[in-house]
């Protein structure tokens, strides 16, 4: 990992003023001299960090960081590719991670090496657990403990995905309490509100948790405690949609990550497995969920489409879908992904549903019906729906000891939308809702895949803790192998 200690360009970008920013029209000119200044200014490091929390990663679905991935999102068939197939046919998935480590999570570590506030250290410390918590869902086994530390540590070892659970947990436990009367600055997200980011951290922990529950699924196991010491923290924990964790984009140079999505392309649509689950649901979410265009500014620039992409054709078959059928449904409606709309990065209804399962697995005594109607409802409203008459009692919907946790898991993935990350994990730890592999697939297990996989490049520069990393991934470093919390 040679790059992982560099700064990336905008890491050092100078604001000329020490007061930072609260907004990402104050964010200033990113081409300023980055040699005018002796060190970062904090607040233009954590404006930089929470742009990219949603923007980095729309546009390149090979890397993705955080809220809007599509190759997870494709793995997870929210979306279906409309031309260049290869991430829906399971092509290999060996993708380098060293730019999430040199880029963000340096930047934030920079903010706490810097030591200017502990309040920016504090957020800067949970907002790296969440860029963390994004890395090993994908990968694995990563670097953790040893990653950030500059040259003391330039092959840093692999930490083993429980542990690195285990970390980010007591992270974000210890940071409820770290916070004082110190000033924060470039904080675009909750303009310095600290009960806010004591929100995040706790109803993150939870989050975190409740991802733990195929593998350690107890109630008297360390996710359930951790879970129950994050709800019951007098902290609080999200809970209304006023509260979400969220990316408002001014636009300008500064636009919506799904925005970027369609910037003169097309590759993405809603997949027909989310539109036929929405429609079998009669779920009216679907208004917002997909629309007729990419372009903005027509007559029917906000107009919802319901015509979902199949899933995992070749390219010619792709082609032939979409010339046929022009209104397929593009991700979001187009006020969604205006160029100054909004990225919800974590949302009430996510951890009402959270809650909801962990009520249901029995590691807390609240009433897992009531949160999960709570979480429905929550959902509904972020969008701005209303929940539809006999919603929440059709027979598919309502928690009647039947499928509990195929009904629970299946609103936690359309609460979710578009978060292509979520949509994977939750898959992946529940089996639901069921996906059937791309028809089309040209990987040699024909299923869909279960992990990246480590690139040739860190297989290169650090050699022997890569292949101390493979040694231990049942099946060896594969798609298909499973992450630990998978298997």
């Amino acid at each position: 990992m040679k790059k992982i200690f560099k700064y990336t360009f905008l890491s050092l970008l100078v604001l000329g003023s020490t007061t930072g920013c609260s907004k990402l029209e104050d964010f200033g000119d990113t081409n300023v001299n980055p040699a005018g200044a002796k060190d970062p200014i904090v607040g233009a490091l954590l404006t930089n960090v929470m742009a990219g929390t949603t923007a980095l990663t729309g546009s390149n679905p090979g890397l993705g960081g955080f809220a809007t991935q599509t190759r997870p999102g494709l793995y997870g068939q929210y979306f279906s590719e409309t031309q260049y197939t290869d991430v829906s046919l399971y092509s290999a998935p060996q993708i380098d991670f060293n730019n999430l480590y040199s880029g963000a999570l340096f930047d934030l570590q920079n903010i706490i090496d810097q030591n200017k506030s502990k309040n920016m250290n504090t957020i800067a410390k949970i907002l790296q657990q969440y860029i963390f918590w994004t890395i090993t869902d994908r990968w694995g086994d990563v670097p953790y403990s040893a990653a950030l530390k500059g040259a003391t540590s330039l092959t840093p070892k692999y930490d083993k995905q429980e542990d690195i659970y285990k970390a980010m947990m007591a992270a974000l436990a210890s940071s409820v309490n770290e916070f004082d009367n110190s000033i924060i600055t470039g904080d675009i997200i909750f303009n310095g509100d600290v009960a806010a980011w004591k929100r995040f951290a706790n109803s993150l922990r939870m989050m975190m948790a409740i991802q733990l529950s195929k593998k350690v699924g107890g109630p008297d196991g360390f996710a359930a405690a951790e879970f129950k010491a994050a709800l019951n923290n007098p902290a609080g924990y999200i809970s209304t949609n006023a509260q979400n964790v969220k990316v408002s984009y001014p636009g300008g140079n500064f636009k919506n990550s799904w925005w970027g999505v369609y910037d003169g392309r097309k590759d993405y649509a809603e997949s027909k497995t989310m539109t036929d689950l929405m429609a079998s649901l009669g779920d009216s979410r679907q208004n917002a969920f997909g629309g007729i265009t990419q372009d903005q500014g027509k007559p029917n620039s906000f107009t919802t489409s319901s015509v979902g992409m199949p899933y995992g054709l070749k390219r010619a078959s792709a082609e032939a879908f979409t010339a046929a059928n022009p209104g397929w449904a593009r991700i979001l409606r187009g006020d969604f992904r205006k160029e100054d709309a909004t990225v919800v990065i974590i949302s009430a209804a996510q951890v009402a549903l959270a809650r909801a399962e962990a009520a249901q697995l029995g590691w807390t005594t609240e009433s897992a019906q009531a949160a999960y109607n709570q979480g429905i409802a929550l959902s509904f409203e972020q969008w701005g729906i209303a929940v539809p008459a006999g919603y929440l009692t059709q027979a598919s919907v309502v928690l009647d000891g039947t499928e509990n946790v195929k009904k629970i898991s299946t609103q936690r993935y359309i609460a979710s939308y578009p978060d292509g990350l979520q949509s994977w994990n939750i898959w992946r730890k529940s089996g639901y809702p069921v996906l059937t592999p791309a028809p089309d697939a040209t990987n040699s297990s024909k299923q869909i895949p279960r992990r990246y996989m480590y690139s040739a490049g860190e297989r290169g520069s650090n050699k022997v803790n890569v292949e101390e990393a493979i040694a231990r991934i049942p099946n060896g470093d594969t798609q298909d192998s499973k992450v630990w919390w998978d298997q």
